[in-house]
């Protein structure tokens, strides 16, 4: 009888242990899947060599001279007096931006209505029904300085110029860079930014890792074929890097140039696979790889 019970309790723990055990093991199986899928989430990096040296510039309308001279009167100011280095620490020292809100269109108001393509953080995005960058603060603190409603009509990159040149909007504030074919249709403020373009890739692609300057960078870009794809967002620098301009002094690469909307949109395309790298402005190249990274 004690022989017995003795195997049943024996038999009893054995079970427990398996049970335990296996327990234990689809743990171990459910970390592991927790693990891997943690690792193998695909991220971005920019490349941190500048491959053109431009310039940012309001687009202001040809048939308003008096604008033209308070916008450079304006940017002087905000230059001289360290507004602009303030508003720029906000969106690169992790200060905190003012949202900026848009009044709506009215003709019987005194309205200075900026053109803008909101999809271009740091200098102009949106959060929520509101303004946000650094782009959208210096056309807030314009409008306030001349005593007018501002009004911002966000549209395609590559409308706003056309925008102004048609006398629908008054100037673009987008991230401008100064180049003889937009001159077309709008007349350039004084520069107030220096800007540059730069390459996203995977993070696990090492072909740029060792290369430090642009000229070494374009060369190895150089080597890319037609089937292979590089992300811009549409109507940018970015564009006329990869297809060539004469305005702007670039021979072009033998990749193909794929436009987006947006450069978010370009670099969550490159981490699908379904283009080969992306090019963009430094500082967008910057939040946008961040914001993405982050979500992965």
């Amino acid at each position: 009888m004690e022989g017995t019970k003795m195997k049943k309790f024996l038999a009893v723990v054995l079970s427990a242990a398996l049970v335990a055990g296996l327990a234990v093991g689809c743990g171990s199986k459910e970390n592991d899947k927790t693990e891997d899928k943690g690792s193998s989430a695909k991220t971005a990096k920019v490349i941190d060599v500048d491959l053109t040296n431009e310039e940012y510039a309001f687009g202001i309308d040809k048939d308003q001279p008096e604008l033209i001279e308070q916008v450079n009167a304006f940017i002087k100011e905000v230059k001289e007096d360290g507004t602009l280095d303030e508003i720029c620490d906000k969106y690169f020292g992790g200060g905190e931006p003012t949202a900026v809100e848009s009044a709506k269109l009215d003709e019987s108001k005194d309205q200075l209505v900026v053109a803008t393509n909101a999809a271009f953080e740091p200098f102009e995005y949106t959060k929520g029904d509101k303004y946000v960058g650094i782009d959208m603060e210096l056309a807030a603190l314009l409008a306030e300085k001349l005593g007018k409603e501002l009004v911002i009509q966000n549209m395609d990159f590559d409308a706003v110029c056309l925008s102004v040149g048609q006398h629908k909007c008054d100037l673009a504030i987008a991230g401008l860079t100064v180049n003889d074919e937009r001159k077309e249709y709008v007349t350039f403020s004084d520069t107030y930014y220096q800007a540059s373009q730069r390459l996203i890739v995977p993070s696990d692609d090492k072909t740029f890792d060792d290369l430090k300057d642009a000229d070494a960078v374009a060369a190895k870009l150089g080597e890319l074929t037609k089937e292979d794809k590089i992300g811009v967002q549409q109507g940018t620098t970015a564009q006329s890097y990869i297809e060539g301009d004469e305005d702007f002094g670039f021979e072009g690469l033998p990749a193909t140039c794929q436009p987006y909307k947006s450069g978010s949109l370009a670099v969550q395309d490159m981490l699908n696979g379904n283009i080969k790298y992306v090019i963009i402005d430094a500082a967008p190249a910057t939040a946008i790889t961040e914001a993405i990274n982050a979500m992965q």
